[in-house]
């Protein structure tokens, strides 16, 4: 059976959990998040967050004991089946590629901002189209480079955040001026929710840090430390960020800016230096999030390649322990996802979003049916309250899906339906 190189260490490992969730979602998405809440887009944050650390500590257990390539689709293997299994891989490299796509119309829009070009459809779909490429061959070069790369991403955008939050949060503290918080619910609860169900597009990324167990030192202790950790820093920079964000600038304001993060700075300080290197930082957030979603797709298809649930011709690896096949094929269409949707961000991002929660779901049940059915395995870190974090994952996962786009949830079934064709088809010559 191919296997994976391993090559991470914990802070690598890490890096890219951080590299996968901070991206589009607080540089672009605050905004359209904003517009649905209002001021109460800071709660938007907590009740995103809260129904993603649910699922977070899920798939830290889980990673604890079962240290395979696949996350979760592995999960859902191993507790009901290849079927179901199946259909949580295909929606979770689904969710990579369409999120990727998202996060590189982000990154052309941030792009256009930064050089001063009108942001058209077709340059943004030009420029969409083409990055994704350049940094699948960056990840044909092998982890080491690719997670390296993903390791200064990080490093300069978390630099970004932290200097808008001090730069911001001394600025309202100077001025005493806390008018932009109210009214907190300007569109009600249920626009807070609306505005949860969008951002929590900005959580999703510490499931990457388990698509990659096969390939981090350490795998048992590692990969769930990894999780909490990358989980962690992210959430403490998102509540700040919102905090000070809708606290700098009336929230309508904020929810029609392309770049609303430089634009509520611009209310705290006028130093150029400043606004252009947060500007540049949301390019960094954006490329190492395509950067490790396509590391999470390949895996996530190469796991189902090398169980034969898709064809095995994609379970090659490469000299320096790469799956070259599944790089390649996640690459190409990202970029083609790109091309097609002719920069409909709005709807990507719902579409990803309904595909993790399904994912998110069968994590948590992963865990509740693998307590029963495997309670002798080693865990090094359990859950704590158990059963009531799990039940409460499930439960959550089903209530924000009530918020999404009907469109995108009808475009995920469509999916889901092509994705049982194709393990019927492909079963079927499995056989002969």
């Amino acid at each position: 059976m191919a296997e994976l190189k391993r090559s991470l260490g914990l802070w690598a490992a890490a890096g890219i959990g951080i590299g996968a969730i901070i991206g589009t979602g607080i540089f672009v998405l605050i905004g359209v998040a904003a517009g649905l809440a209002g001021p109460s887009v800071i709660l938007s944050f907590l009740v995103a967050g809260f129904v993603a650390l649910l699922s977070g500590l899920s798939a830290a257990e889980l990673s604890s004991f079962i240290t395979e390539a696949g996350a979760s689709y592995i999960y859902t293997t191993k507790a009901f089946g290849a079927f179901p299994g199946f259909i949580v891989g295909w929606m979770k490299s689904f969710d990579y590629i369409v999120g990727a796509s998202a996060v590189s119309l982000g990154f052309a829009a941030y792009l256009t901002y930064f050089v001063g070009i009108p942001p058209l459809n077709a340059t943004l779909v030009a420029i969409g189209t083409i990055w994704p490429l350049f940094l699948m061959l960056l990840n044909l070069k092998g982890m080491r480079e690719a997670s390296g790369t993903n390791s200064a991403l990080v490093i300069l955008k978390i630099s970004a955040l932290v200097l808008f939050i001090g730069i911001g949060g001394y600025y309202l503290l100077l001025h005493g001026d806390y008018s932009n918080y109210s009214p907190f619910f300007p569109n009600g609860i249920r626009g807070m929710l609306s505005g949860a169900a969008i951002i929590f597009f900005a959580f999703i990324g510490f499931n990457t840090v388990a698509m990659v167990a096969e390939e981090v030192k350490d795998p048992e202790r590692n990969v769930h430390r990894a999780i909490i950790l990358s989980f962690a820093i992210c959430t403490l920079l998102y509540i700040g960020v919102a905090i000070v964000a809708v606290g700098l600038i009336d929230w309508r304001t904020l929810g029609m800016s392309k770049a609303p993060l430089e634009l509520a700075l611009g209310v705290a300080t006028s130093n150029p230096f400043f606004l252009k290197f947060v500007a540049v930082s949301a390019l960094f957030a954006t490329t190492s999030v395509i950067l490790s979603s396509i590391i999470g797709a390949s895996r996530a298809l190469f796991a189902m390649a090398r169980q034969g649930v898709i064809p095995r011709a994609l379970a090659k690896v490469s000299r320096g322990g790469i799956p070259s096949a599944t790089v390649i094929l996640s690459g190409v269409v990202i970029s083609a996802i790109v091309l097609l949707t002719n920069a409909n961000l709005d709807w990507l991002a719902s579409i990803f979003n309904f595909g993790t929660l399904l994912t998110f779901f069968f994590i948590n049940a992963s865990l509740l049916q693998l307590r029963r059915t495997m309670p002798d395995a080693k865990r090094l870190f359990r859950v704590p309250l158990y059963p009531f974090t799990p039940v409460l994952g499930v439960l959550s996962c089903i209530a924000l899906a009530f918020f999404l786009n009907i469109n995108a949830i009808i475009a995920s079934a469509g999916w889901v339906s092509v994705g049982v064709l194709a393990y019927v088809v492909n079963q079927r010559r499995g056989k002969k």
